[in-house]
C-alpha cells in the first residue's frame, strides 16, 4: 500500500453541518502545540470558557467543551442526570429526540414520549400534559434546532413548564447555538449541548456544554456513580476546574481544536451575537426569496423554520433526489443535505451556518440548483431565483 498527502478539494458547504470553516480558524489550527497542561494553554482555557459564557448567553461556572463531538455532548447530559430508575419525559420532533430517548434508556432511565409531526415544533400544551401524568419525571428533554427537519421549538415556554413541574431541562442546541437567539440564563435551561461544526464555522470533534447550578447540584447528589468515565463531570470538572489555578490531568485535550474553537468564538464576539443571529435571518429571507421563485417550498411552516437549515420540499419532476445532490458535488463543488429517517427522499436540507451563510454562497447555490433541475426535467421557474435573492440583500 502506498499514501500521499491528503489534499481535499475545496467545497462550499451548504448541508447540515459542517459548515464552511472561517479561514482565520483554518489558520488558528496550524499554530504550534503545546501541553495541555501548559499554563498558557490554561489561560487560554479560560478564555474560551468565558466566550462560550457569552455565546450561550449564561453566568453558569460549568460551561466547557467536551473533548469529543456534540453526540457526545449529549451523552455527557444524560450520563450525568440520568440514574437508573428515573423517568424522563422526552420531546421527540425529528431524529435527534429519538436518539435522546436512546440515552435515557442506555442510562437505566424510563423515557415517556411526547410525539409530535416531523416538521413541527414541540407543542408546549401536549408536554405539560405528559408532566401532569408523570409527576415523577425528573427532566424534560427536548431539541431546541431539530436538524433533521429545520423546526424550532419554544425552549423558553417548556423551560419554565419544566421548573413549574420541579424538573430539569435537558436541550438540544447543536444547531442553534450562533445562529438564532439563545438564551441559557433567561430562558432558565439546566443541561445545554451543542457543537462546534455548525453556526459556530469550527473544525467538527468539539461540543460545547454549560450546567446551572441546579444540574450541577443534581450531578453531586447522585447515588450511583455515571456510568462514563470519560463523560462524568465529577471527573472532568477537575481538569477544567475553575479560574487559572491547578488542574487535574484527566485526558489530553484536543490542542488544536481548541484552537480554533477559541478562534471562533473570537470571531463570534467580535461580530457581536445579536449581529450574528440578525446575519443568518436575513440570509435565509434572501433564500426564501430565491427558493419560492423558483417555485419551491419549504417543509416547515414559516413561524417555527430556522433560518440556519431550510428543509425546502423535492420538486416534481425529480425521482433521483440523489443525482441532483451528486451533480452539484461535482459540477459546482457545492454540498446541501438530504432528508434523514422518514423525510429521506422527500426534502433537502440547505445550510446558511455560521461562514456559509453570505450572499456569495446563496447566489451560487440558486443558480446551481436552478441550473441542475431544470437540465434534470423539474417542474420548477427559470430566471428569477438570483434575482428575487439579490432584491432581499440589497
Amino acid at each position: 500500500m502506498t499514501a500521499n498527502s491528503f489534499h481535499p478539494p475545496e467545497r462550499t458547504l451548504m448541508g447540515p453541518g459542517p459548515s464552511d470553516v472561517h479561514p482565520r480558524i483554518l489558520e488558528a489550527l496550524s499554530r504550534p502545540t503545546i501541553g495541555h497542561l501548559d499554563p498558557v494553554f490554561v489561560g487560554m482555557m479560560e478564555e474560551v470558557k468565558g466566550l462560550l459564557q457569552y455565546a450561550f448567553q449564561t453566568d453558569n461556572a460549568l460551561t466547557l467543551p467536551v473533548s469529543a463531538p456534540g453526540s457526545a455532548g449529549m451523552e455527557m447530559c444524560f450520563a450525568n442526570l440520568v440514574e437508573p430508575g428515573d423517568t424522563v419525559v422526552v420531546c421527540k420532533n425529528g431524529v435527534f429526540g429519538e436518539r435522546m430517548k436512546e440515552n435515557v434508556e442506555r442510562c437505566g432511565g424510563t423515557p415517556v414520549m411526547v410525539e409530535e409531526e416531523w416538521g413541527a415544533p414541540v407543542d408546549p400544551a401536549r408536554a405539560e400534559a405528559a408532566l401532569k401524568e408523570h409527576p415523577e419525571a425528573k427532566i424534560l428533554a427536548f431539541v431546541h434546532a431539530e436538524t433533521s427537519t429545520g423546526a424550532q421549538s419554544d425552549a423558553a415556554t417548556l423551560a419554565k413548564l419544566a421548573r413549574d413541574h420541579d424538573c430539569l431541562t435537558i436541550v438540544d442546541t447543536v444547531t442553534s447555538l450562533g445562529g438564532s437567539p439563545l438564551k441559557v440564563d433567561e430562558w432558565g435551561l439546566d443541561a445545554v449541548y451543542s457543537g462546534t461544526q455548525k453556526c459556530l464555522s469550527c473544525v467538527p470533534g468539539l461540543s460545547p456544554v454549560t450546567f446551572s447550578q441546579r444540574a450541577v447540584d443534581a450531578i453531586q447528589a447522585r447515588t450511583t456513580k455515571v456510568q462514563s468515565w470519560f463523560l462524568d463531570l465529577n471527573l472532568v470538572m477537575g481538569y477544567w476546574g475553575s479560574g487559572g489555578g491547578k488542574r487535574a490531568y484527566h485526558h489530553t485535550a484536543p490542542i488544536n481544536p481548541l484552537y480554533g474553537l477559541h478562534e471562533a468564538l473570537t470571531i463570534l464576539r467580535e461580530e457581536g451575537l445579536e449581529n450574528a443571529w440578525d446575519r443568518h435571518q436575513r440570509m435565509h429571507e434572501a433564500l426564501k426569496a430565491g427558493i419560492e421563485a423558483m417555485g419551491l417550498s419549504f417543509f416547515v411552516a414559516e413561524p417555527h423554520r430556522l433560518p440556519q437549515l431550510n428543509s425546502v420540499t423535492i420538486p416534481a419532476g425529480i425521482d433521483d433526489e440523489a443525482a441532483v445532490r451528486s451533480r452539484l458535488l461535482e459540477q459546482y463543488n457545492l454540498e446541501i443535505g438530504a432528508g434523514l429517517g422518514s423525510m429521506a427522499g422527500k426534502i433537502w436540507r440547505i445550510g446558511l451556518m455560521g461562514h456559509s451563510a453570505n450572499p456569495t454562497n446563496i447566489l451560487n447555490c440558486l443558480g446551481a440548483l436552478e441550473g441542475v433541475l431544470s437540465d434534470m426535467g423539474a417542474d420548477i421557474t427559470t430566471g428569477k431565483a438570483v434575482s428575487a435573492a439579490m432584491a432581499k440583500l440589497g
